[in-house]
């Protein structure tokens, strides 16, 4: 079937009724994962449009495929294919740890300027926990996706750009803290106004249309102020700036306490809460870890920057379940262009063994759709998905964690799913 591009017009996706979506199906375990996913996305697009709508799936190659049939690791073709379908998927790519190149999914962000990481962490009934009141869990973390360390800035130690780099710090700036400058590697961490501002102007408009109660910026300004800090102020001028009356931030909250006292300050805090406007606040990164643990209710939509919002992801993944569950989108919401992908490695050593959970890609996948604006595909991916491992049938990473549960291949698992959809 002849597809046709996704655009983006007036601001909005224009959506055909048979969208082109290019998709890397991804190295190790990503074939398996590729293959059982694929199916539940088709089955789902099936039940709800009867054949009316349908994806056009186009492969393009990324990885370990691709080296081998080109020797390069990310063709050209493969990131121009993403920019005219302005949509796609993939699955788990390999990253050599410590040399060689750096990661395809950073690539692939810097190439697209995706610059918004978003990963929703919610409860799935059955799925077995280490906590216990998963169910609490239910935030939507913005993470910026294209600063920060992850900006890939940085300097071995022994090459003449580490010794330029530290000889500039040392002799123009002063900088007298490099503990041992003979021997340490350098990195830069960027961090701008406006890299800040559209990660935060995007995660307030996402809880405001939802109706969600609180955005909170995670930072480590206690440290990190001209980076972290400034993230924090940046965010909180944004959102007074911008959203006006819609919100109620903690900045504003601080500045009724200087001037008329902390109970005026909570009673504000309480009026606006109970009046429906948007709490905007801040909590160091650190903290906020031990907070997702002990009072995961409080939190809402969560705006970070890179590191942080790479370890806040992954550790509220493992309260819902594990990584494996756990999905992932890169987006940049002014061009329209959003790449949707497994949030855990590739696992080689379990590659073509038919073992695996899919379920990453697949809640991937859903996220797409919902994307797209084709919302009860999604929801079908979701109530086929949670039923199935309502019903205890699962693959092994559950199954070892849970009593008197069915043992799945990958392909059984998919089975499972479209016969709940």
């Amino acid at each position: 079937m002849e597809g046709s591009s996704i655009r983006i017009e007036n601001g909005k996706l224009a959506v055909p009724d048979n969208p082109v979506i290019p998709f890397i199906e991804g190295d190790g375990t990503g074939r398996d994962i590729w293959k059982a996913s694929v199916r539940i996305f088709d089955e789902a697009v099936k039940s709800i449009f009867r054949g009316n709508k349908q994806v056009v799936w186009k492969e393009v190659l990324a990885g370990e495929k691709s080296f081998k049939a080109s020797g390069n690791w990310l063709p050209e073709e493969t990131i121009a294919a993403f920019r005219e379908y302005l949509v796609g998927i993939k699955g788990p790519l390999t990253t050599p740890v410590g040399e060689g190149m750096r990661s395809l999914n950073v690539a692939l962000r810097q190439e697209l300027d995706l610059y918004t990481c978003y990963r929703p962490v919610r409860y799935f009934n059955g799925v077995p926990s280490p906590v216990r009141n998963p169910e609490n869990v239910n935030m939507h973390i913005f993470r910026e996706n294209t600063e920060d360390i992850y900006a890939g800035i940085e300097f071995m130690n022994g090459t003449p750009e580490a010794e330029k780099v530290k000889r500039f710090l040392m002799t123009e700036m002063g900088v007298k803290n490099i503990r041992f400058p003979g021997t340490s590697s350098i990195g830069i961490k960027p961090v701008s106004v406006e890299g800040t501002e559209r990660l935060v102007r995007r995660a307030i408009i996402f809880a405001l249309e939802r109706n969600l109660p609180s955005v909170t910026l995670v930072h480590k300004g206690n440290i990190m102020k001209f980076t972290e800090g400034a993230f924090m102020k940046w965010g909180y001028a944004l959102a007074e700036r911008e959203f006006g009356d819609k919100v109620f931030t903690w900045n504003q909250h601080r500045q009724i306490i200087r001037k008329d006292g902390e109970k005026a300050a909570d009673d504000s805090l309480s009026d606006a809460a109970a009046s429906g406007k948007l709490i905007i606040k801040d909590v160091i990164a650190d903290s906020f870890l031990q907070q997702i643990l002990t009072r995961p209710a409080e939190y809402s939509v969560i705006a970070t920057l890179n590191l942080n919002g790479d370890y806040i992801s992954d550790a509220l993944a493992a309260i819902v379940g594990g990584i494996g569950i756990a999905p992932g989108a890169n987006i940049n919401f002014e061009t329209g262009h959003a790449i949707f992908e497994a949030t855990h490695g590739t696992a080689p050593r379990y590659a073509d063994q038919d073992k695996v959970n899919p379920g990453s890609v697949i809640i991937s996948g859903a996220l797409m759709f919902e994307y797209i604006g084709w919302n009860e595909v999604a929801g079908k991916i979701y109530s086929g998905l949670e039923k199935t491992i309502k019903n205890r049938l699962v693959t092994y990473d559950f199954h070892r964690l849970m009593d008197n549960a069915t043992l799945l291949k990958t392909s059984e698992f998919a089975d499972a799913v479209i016969s709940n959809i």
